[in-house]
């Protein structure tokens, strides 16, 4: 059972090749909707402000480096996680391997095996977009790519946003080694059979370009989780639709308190 405490501490994870500053205002139109959460945003090995960092090659070590990260600023569990993408890998993960440190987990476009397969995971129809992009793209063309397959809303054409991604990755640039041992970790990850142990909510972008949204649906049933869909919201859901995720979360707290 979920119960809303004061001083929640909520770690929110991002995805592939992103960064705390892609959240953009969402942690503050998530605060509003929990005004008594502490709300913490960290980089992930490669990203942002650890972009000198080696990114892990494997889930685990991504969840071990997180932990000691905030521990490190005096950051103590049990904590709520709201994650996306790969962040929703990395929250499965230490959920499973420490349900004591998670009080309750929200899972936002994430896919694993071994409830999708790979050509769902990742749409099949991206594959010629990413493949040029690796071999003869650039930054701007790769925040621009980025932006197409992961926003419903302003993935058509927003050069605004572009610009100000594309700044982001000058300053902390990602490199190509760090983007592919991100990927490495994705997909060679394995999510449990047995959900785990703790409150779960499942939310997804019917709009989703990069991901089928169907993954998240088959992830819910399997583990028999809550799971709402926004029908027009893409892969990077808390962009497109920020203060629907906020209150969706919101409600769903407060729904299972009451049957506390």
């Amino acid at each position: 059972m979920v119960r809303i405490v004061n001083g929640d501490t909520w770690i929110l994870l991002r995805g592939l090749m992103r960064e705390q500053r892609h959240w953009g205002a969402f942690p503050a139109t998530l605060a509003a909707a929990l005004p008594d959460a502490r709300i913490i945003t960290p980089d992930l090995p490669g990203n942002g402000e650890r972009h000198l960092l080696d990114s892990a090659t494997r889930v685990t070590d991504i969840v071990e480096f997180c932990r000691q990260d905030l521990l490190a600023r005096g950051l103590t569990p049990p904590y709520r996680l709201l994650a996306l993408s790969l962040g929703g890998m990395v929250a499965v993960e230490w959920a499973g391997k420490y349900p004591q440190e998670i009080a309750s987990c929200v899972l936002i476009n994430t896919s694993m095996r071994p409830y999708s397969p790979f050509y769902r995971r990742l749409r099949w129809q991206n594959y010629p977009a990413l493949l040029r992009q690796l071999l003869l793209g650039d930054q701007a063309s790769q925040e621009a790519l980025i932006l197409r397959l992961t926003s419903f809303r302003y993935g058509a054409d927003n050069a605004a946003l572009v610009d100000q991604w594309l700044a982001y990755q000058r300053q902390y640039p990602v490199s190509r080694r760090n983007a592919l041992r991100q990927l490495l970790s994705a997909a060679r990850f394995r999510a449990p059979a047995i959900r785990p142990a703790i409150p779960l909510l499942v939310l997804a972008g019917s709009r989703d370009r990069l991901v089928d949204p169907g993954c998240s649906r088959r992830l819910a049933r399997a583990w028999q989780t809550a799971c709402e869909n926004h029908p027009d919201a893409g892969h990077d859901l808390p962009l497109d639709q920020p203060d629907w995720v906020a209150q969706t979360v919101a409600q769903w707290l407060g729904g299972a308190d009451r049957k506390t």
